[in-house]
C-alpha cells in the first residue's frame, strides 16, 4: 500500500516519523504547508513536517493550496500506478472536492471522538478538566471531525500533565494506531450521535488568567498552554505577565485579582481559591522562577 502524508506541526511530524520506519508504508510523497514567518522576529521558517521530511529523505511538496489541480495529480502519480491512501494529521488547511473523493483518507485526531471534534483538543481536554483523552483513526469526510471511526486508544490525563507531557504520549500512540489501521484495515463505524463537543482554536481570550474564575479553572488554563503558546495575567492595558507554571495553594484570601508575596512565593487571589505562579515571564524578557522574578522586579502592579 502506498501512503502521501498531509501535516504541519510537531504532532504531525512525529507521527511521521512513526510512519517512515513502517517499512512499505514509508510515505511515497509528503505534503506541508508553505515556509512562512514565525516568532518574534518573523524569521521564515519551515512547518515542522517539512523538516521531519527532509530528515527522513523523503518527497516534499509545499503548495499553497493542496486543491490546486497540479497537487492532485502529483498525488495521483506518486504511487506510480497504484492509488494512494492519504494520511492526513494536523494538517491545518481545508482539503476539498474532489479530492476528497478521489481517495481513502485516514485523520490521525488527537481525542476520543466523538469527543473534542476540532483545532485544539489536547489543550480543551487539560482546560476541561478530563481525567482521561485518546487518538482516533477516523476516514476524513466533509465534516468537521465527523467521518467514521476504526481504531481508538485511550490514554490518561495526570493532574500534572501539561500539553508538552500530554501530546508526546498522544503522538506515540496516534503513530501505533496510524501504521496499525494500514496494515490491518479494520472496519469504520460512524461515531453516536450523543457525547459530541468542540475543541475550538486557542484565541487571545482563552491565554488570559481571569481571577474572576476558580484557581482550580486556572492552573488548567496554564498547564494546557505549556510549553507552545503560554498563559498571560494582565497587568494593564498594555502589559501582561506571561505564567508558565502555577499551582493551586492554601493561601489566602485574597480578592480576586490581587497579587501577594508570601515567604518568596508569588500568588494570585481567585474567585473561590488561590493559585501560586510558579514560572512567569515579565514583558520583553525570559521566563524565571517566581523567586527569582520577585527579587528583581519586585510585586507586580495590576491596574
Amino acid at each position: 500500500m502506498s501512503t502521501v502524508y498531509l501535516g504541519s506541526s510537531e504532532f504531525a511530524a512525529a507521527v511521521l516519523e512513526r510512519l517512515a520506519g513502517a517499512g512499505r508504508q514509508r510515505p511515497a510523497l509528503v505534503i506541508t504547508r508553505p515556509d512562512r514567518p514565525a516568532g518574534r522576529g518573523r524569521r521564515v521558517s519551515s512547518p515542522p513536517v517539512a523538516e521531519a521530511a527532509r530528515r527522513l529523505g523523503l518527497a516534499l511538496e509545499q503548495p499553497a493550496s493542496v486543491n490546486d489541480p497540479a497537487i492532485l495529480e502529483l498525488i495521483a502519480g506518486a504511487a506510480r500506478g497504484e492509488r494512494p491512501t492519504l494520511v492526513v494529521c494536523a494538517f491545518g488547511a481545508l482539503i476539498k472536492e474532489p479530492l476528497l473523493s478521489a481517495h481513502r483518507i485516514l485523520n490521525v485526531h488527537p481525542s476520543l471522538l466523538p469527543r473534542w471534534r476540532g483545532a485544539a483538543p489536547v489543550e480543551r481536554a487539560i482546560m476541561a478538566g478530563d481525567e482521561r483523552t485518546g487518538v482516533s483513526i477516523m476516514r476524513l469526510t466533509a465534516g468537521l471531525d465527523s467521518g467514521p471511526v476504526c481504531l481508538a486508544g485511550g490514554e490518561p490525563i495526570s493532574g500534572d500533565d501539561d500539553y508538552g507531557t500530554l501530546s508526546g504520549r498522544l503522538q506515540r500512540l496516534g503513530g501505533e494506531l496510524l501504521v496499525r489501521a494500514l496494515e490491518e484495515s479494520p472496519p469504520f463505524i460512524e461515531q453516536p450521535a450523543e457525547g459530541v463537543t468542540y475543541a475550538e482554536k486557542i484565541v487571545a481570550a482563552d491565554r488570559l488568567l481571569d481571577p474572576h474564575r476558580p484557581a482550580v479553572e486556572l492552573e488548567r488554563v496554564v498547564r494546557a498552554l505549556h510549553p507552545h503558546i503560554g498563559a498571560r495575567l494582565s497587568l494593564d492595558e498594555e502589559r501582561a505577565l506571561g505564567v508558565a507554571r502555577a499551582r493551586l495553594a492554601d493561601d489566602g484570601p485574597l480578592a480576586p485579582g490581587e497579587l501577594a508575596v508570601s515567604e518568596g512565593r508569588l500568588l494570585l487571589g481567585c474567585e473561590p481559591g488561590t493559585l501560586e505562579l510558579l514560572v512567569v515571564q515579565a514583558p520583553g524578557g525570559r521566563a524565571m522562577d517566581a523567586a527569582a522574578y520577585l527579587r528583581g522586579h519586585g510585586l507586580p502592579a495590576r491596574r
